[in-house]
């Protein structure tokens, strides 16, 4: 039985893109130190740079997000979807 596009489930893209999204991170932090793959570190951080503070009283919570987009990771989401193209 073939599989269709209506078949596919969402929740394996979302796993697949957020193991292309950390795998590549992981690739790009370790290839770093090497002279002719660190482009693959190259990105942006965007996000808030301090944390956010609500303070009320008897409950204290911390707002905080950062997000690092590299090379890698963009690699890794594409082979994600080319991978979840190929399920």
């Amino acid at each position: 039985m073939k599989r269709t596009a209506t078949n596919k489930n969402f929740w394996v893209l979302l796993l697949l893109v957020l193991s292309g999204i950390v795998l590549g991170g992981f690739i790009g932090t370790m290839t770093q130190g090497v002279s002719w793959l660190s482009w693959l570190n190259f990105g942006q951080s965007f996000g808030l740079t301090s944390p956010l503070v609500l303070d009320l009283g008897i409950l204290q919570i911390t707002f905080g997000l950062s997000i690092r987009i590299t090379m890698a990771s963009i690699i890794g989401v594409a082979l994600s979807l080319l991978i979840y193209r190929w399920l």
